[in-house]
């Protein structure tokens, strides 16, 4: 049986070397990498399949993001399991459930139907977990190494799923996409075997009892208070209008797309080992609102279409401001109680996911009828304003909490 504890771990850490240093961290960081790349081949997979029976772009496009919006199922109704008093073994059960439905994706033959049925599962069992495991991570680090944590995870996240697609499309080549499923599934369990020997139990939970009624009540105290809506607003809204911005890449230049794609890429990495690896909190802190503006105003030159070369380096610096992420996360972890920490973290994660593909959507509807560079431009302003608006109720939230 794990030992229970109840206190973060308290130790300095002023490097990757030092995080990856603490036992349960470098389980849940190994975790989470394996239980990434397995999602990223089980939708390459699943769209292949998908696209090969049915031609049907959409279809497509749902079977491999659906997940996404399945999470918002998660954050509405069972979010507070996240929060129970035991942790590690929620985890390790949603680990065990997602395994199942991993295996069960490589049944030959299996209706389109009971595939997508299992991706909306799979998506709540995602959200549920992605909530219970950062809920445990503001438990083995200290909070002075939270930013550099997530950093390392979304880092990890962003190479991880790059790779992923890479692998699936050379895999594909040669195996069937049942294969492929296998070894998403062989992904999952050793993602699930990695934390369950290295991560202990943490008992520092809920005196009532988690589900539908009390994600209600933590939901509803987090949206009512002006300072931590806000915080979410920013979190989700102007992240997903700008990879809206990047869904139009074909659209906009379909020789140049992969070279767009990769500056964003390079761009989002260079931004997370900077903010979360070289500026301390209160620089963070200073830094963000800059950031949250550069996210977006590189984008505003699409319309007047300007060479290649220009736009590969503004989207590079768009992209670097997607940084911004850490110093409101770590706001938003700052200003919640502990009881309720995986619930708000697990909403966040799954709004921002969520947000993605409502920004795509919009992105896309907005070029039916406007040029691809004006529709990026006309989503970076709007990305722009939400911004802007949105800055006072942001330093506002400095001072207030989630009850």
């Amino acid at each position: 049986m794990p030992t229970l504890t109840s206190a973060p771990v308290v130790r300095a850490v002023t490097g990757y070397r030092d995080l990856l240093s603490i036992t349960e961290f470098t389980g849940l960081y190994t975790g989470f990498a394996l239980t990434t790349a397995a999602n990223t081949l089980s939708g390459f997979a699943l769209g292949t399949l998908v696209s090969r029976q049915t031609s049907s772009p959409f279809l497509t496009a749902v079977s491999m993001y659906g997940a996404t919006f399945a999470a918002v199922l998660g954050a509405l109704t069972l979010m507070s399991v996240a929060d129970g008093r035991r942790p590690r073994r929620t985890l390790v059960v949603l680990q065990c459930l997602a395994l199942l439905g991993v295996a069960a994706q490589a049944v030959p033959g299996l209706p389109l139907a009971a595939r997508f049925g299992l991706l909306l599962v799979l998506g709540l069992f995602q959200s549920l977990g992605t909530g219970t495991r950062m809920g445990l991570l503001t438990e083995v680090v200290p909070a002075s190494a939270y930013a550099m944590a997530r950093s390392l995870m979304n880092i990890t996240s962003g190479g991880t799923a790059v790779l992923g697609f890479a692998l699936g499309a050379v895999l594909l080549r040669y195996l069937g996409p049942q294969q492929v499923f296998v070894l998403a599934a062989v992904l999952t369990a050793a993602g699930l075997a990695v934390v369950a020997a290295t991560v202990r139990e943490h008992s520092i939970r809920l005196t009532r009892r988690p589900g539908l009624r009390q994600t209600w009540t933590t939901n509803a105290a987090l949206c009512a208070d002006p300072g931590q809506r806000a915080l979410l607003v920013n979190l989700w809204v102007p992240n997903g209008l700008i990879v809206g911005c990047e869904a139009l890449f074909l659209s906009y230049a379909p020789d140049h797309a992969g070279a767009l794609l990769a500056a964003g890429s390079a761009g989002m990495l260079v931004g997370d080992l900077t903010v979360g690896r070289l500026l301390d909190a209160d620089r963070r802190r200073r830094w963000a609102f800059a950031l949250r503006l550069l996210l977006a105003a590189p984008y505003l030159l699409f319309v007047l279409h300007p060479p290649t070369g220009v736009v590969t380096v503004a989207v590079f610096l768009a992209s670097v401001g997607f940084a911004a992420t850490l110093p409101l996360q770590e706001q938003l972890l700052e200003r919640t109680p502990g009881p309720v920490r995986g619930q708000v973290q697990g909403v966040e994660s799954a709004g921002r996911m969520t947000w993605q593909g409502l920004g795509a959507a919009i992105a896309g509807g907005t070029a039916q009828y406007l040029t691809p560079g004006a529709s990026v431009t006309a989503v970076a302003v709007v990305s722009l304003a939400v911004t802007l608006l949105t800055r006072p109720a942001v330093a506002r939230a400095r001072t207030t909490g989630v009850r």
